[in-house]
């Protein structure tokens, strides 16, 4: 958009201020550009030069980055926080992700707050990979005169607690710098925690910085004022259940969901790659057992109005963590449960089979509503990719939801609270409260003639089904390689139809089929890998951006494992050359990963 090309031309604004302008109001949609209209003529009528502060203000000459690594979008919105109370301090700050940001730049800050998730077995959020692997191998160099302060999200249910904060935090100091605020290694219940740290490491901050003056863009302040929806995790859009169709065979072992959600009258926009958070309510049932086992009516009084109430909306009952044991075990007089809870390995165990009702029936402990309410976790919303692409289906997301389904010793089946919910318990037409969380480390490639790979086996197959939605829309060139797999051709062969349909018109050029239940020998999507190895090495050598999507914890590293054999092999390479080949595509956004 180039605005000296309009009527208006005879512009206040220098060429650079004009083409950050253009470049901004080009992503907004017609409600949007509407809003930013009235918001700048308010802006001029009350004589304010921008969103922060105007020119002549003083402010610290020093700079400011924060950057994040996000595998959920905790730690992008606890970073976007930081940054907001930077500004409202006069700083000069930019925000940046991890996986938007080059290593070397480390060399040219004066201060950085780092704010980062820990997922899997201490491992780092996809987006901070590449950044944490130059720090870890030393590649960055000395980085003598940066001040900075890391925060680390986590949860104690795990081993590896904040892993990832902990290590940028050895990473950072052991290259040289200074930290100048201590590391904070937060829980899952971090909001407060996180504000009060940031306000203190601001002040760290603001203490170190000579004076000097601040300008600020119109680029950033249309941006600031804009943000991608007025719908977020906080304030989320009640939508409505269109569609809830099973798409697993009758015989299959697992029950595999099409969800339809319509979000008319919302402005909500995505892209491929995004995901939607939903939240939802505990099963009644699962409620009135837990008031059961641990003694209460359920009509006591909470923060959250009754404590069936707060149960039902406000608190995780299926999602076990070691702090429910060891505080129910403090409570109890049960000997076998404080046993238990003194024995780490246990804990583990538990917390990664059962549920908190599994563990009130094994050790039953009466509780007032304030031990109950105070053993418990606030309720999180839970992220599904989105299947879908806006250029397909307009006013309706797509999600492809598995459902969590587990029997217990005693014959019970337990189920995923909100997989269950949008299952089995929201009717059609039902209001289901709902926020994009958007990736863009998981984007399509911006040229459509690029050929792309796709790998996702099971319910890693949404987000693709939104990548060929978005590329027939947009009458895109390139080759597109999808590799699925699931346990059976004939129960498990998710959205087989569509796909026999893009196949049919040349749009997917490749599909790699691995049904690891069909044969004697178990066969999955890495094998498939291994197996057209050479033709995927030449896919890449001409540009080809690789995607998985799907389990974290086996499939992603076994995928990993298979594409550095096939470049090793058919590149010719080393092991450690391989590796640097892999890098290299993750530092040019060919090789992302969507993976929970």
């Amino acid at each position: 958009m180039q605005l000296k090309d309009s009527p208006f031309n005879l512009s206040p604004l220098s060429d650079e201020q004009q083409r950050q302008l253009g470049q901004v109001l080009s992503t907004l949609n017609t409600q949007q550009l509407a809003w930013v209209s009235g918001y700048l003529y308010g802006l001029s009528q009350t004589g304010q030069q921008s969103v922060a502060t105007s020119a002549a203000v003083a402010a610290p000459s020093g700079s400011l980055t924060i950057i994040y690594g996000s595998q959920t979008g905790n730690a992008k919105g606890v970073a976007t926080a930081i940054k907001a109370q930077a500004e409202a301090l006069g700083l000069p700050v930019t925000l940046a992700s991890m996986a938007d940001y080059k290593p070397k730049q480390l060399k040219k800050e004066s201060h950085l707050l780092v704010v980062v998730s820990t997922y899997g077995e201490g491992e780092p959020p996809e987006s901070a990979v590449d950044l944490f692997e130059q720090l870890k191998k030393g590649k960055v160099g000395k980085l003598d005169g940066l001040k900075f302060a890391v925060l680390g999200l986590g949860d104690s249910s795990y081993e590896f607690f904040c892993q990832t904060g902990k290590d940028f935090d050895n990473f950072l100091a052991t290259a040289g710098a200074e930290r100048i605020y201590e590391l904070a290694s937060l829980d899952v219940d971090y909001q407060d925690a996180a504000k009060a740290w940031g306000e203190q490491a601001l002040n760290a901050i603001t203490a170190t910085l000579s004076t000097g003056a601040a300008s600020s863009s119109v680029a950033s302040a249309v941006q600031q004022a804009v943000g991608h929806s007025q719908y977020s995790k906080e304030n989320p859009f009640p939508a409505r259940l269109s569609v809830n169709q099973k798409i697993t065979g009758r015989d299959s072992t697992k029950d595999i969901r099409h969800i339809e959600i319509n979000l008319a009258d919302s402005g909500i926009t995505y892209q491929p790659g995004d995901a939607l958070g939903v939240w939802f309510d505990n099963d009644a049932e699962l409620v009135g057992e837990v008031l059961a086992l641990t003694g209460l009516s359920g009509d006591e009084a909470t923060a959250h109005g009754t404590l069936r109430a707060a149960l039902t909306s406000h608190f995780e009952l299926t999602r076990l963590h070691g702090g429910f044991i060891t505080g129910l075990a403090d409570i109890s007089d049960n000997a076998a449960l404080k046993d238990l809870a003194g024995d780490k390995a246990q804990v583990n165990a538990l917390v990664a089979s059962a549920q908190v009702v599994d563990v009130l029936k094994r050790f039953p402990t009466a509780l007032t509503a304030e031990q109950l309410v105070g053993l418990l976790r606030p309720l999180t919303p839970r992220l599904y990719s989105i299947a879908s692409a806006q250029s397909e289906v307009e006013e309706e997301v797509h999600l492809t939801v598995g459902v969590v389904r587990y029997p217990q010793e005693d014959g019970t089946v337990r189920s995923g609270a909100a997989s269950s919910y949008l299952a089995d318990r929201l009717i059609e037409d039902g209001e289901v409260r709902v926020f994009v969380e958007h990736n863009d480390n998981f984007r399509l490639p911006a040229n459509p003639d690029t050929p792309v790979i796709m790998v996702g086996p099971g319910t890693g197959i949404a987000p693709f089904r939104a990548f060929m939605q978005e590329r027939e829309a947009q009458g895109a060139e390139g080759k597109n390689w999808l590799f699925f797999g699931n346990p059976h051709f004939t129960q498990d062969f998710l959205y087989q139809v569509e796909w026999q349909r893009y196949v049919k018109s040349g749009l997917l050029s490749k599909i790699s089929l691995a049904f690891s239940r069909d044969q004697a020998n178990k066969i999955y999507v890495q094998d498939r890998l291994r197996e057209a190895g050479l033709e995927l090495y030449q896919w890449l050598e001409a540009g080809a951006h690789f995607y998985v999507c799907g389990d974290a914890n086996k499939m992603a590293k076994d995928v990993q494992e298979a594409l550095l054999d096939v470049i090793a092999e058919h590149g010719h390479k080393s092991r450690e050359e391989a590796e640097e080949y892999l890098s290299e595509l993750r530092r040019a956004k060919r090789y992302q990963r969507d993976v929970y």
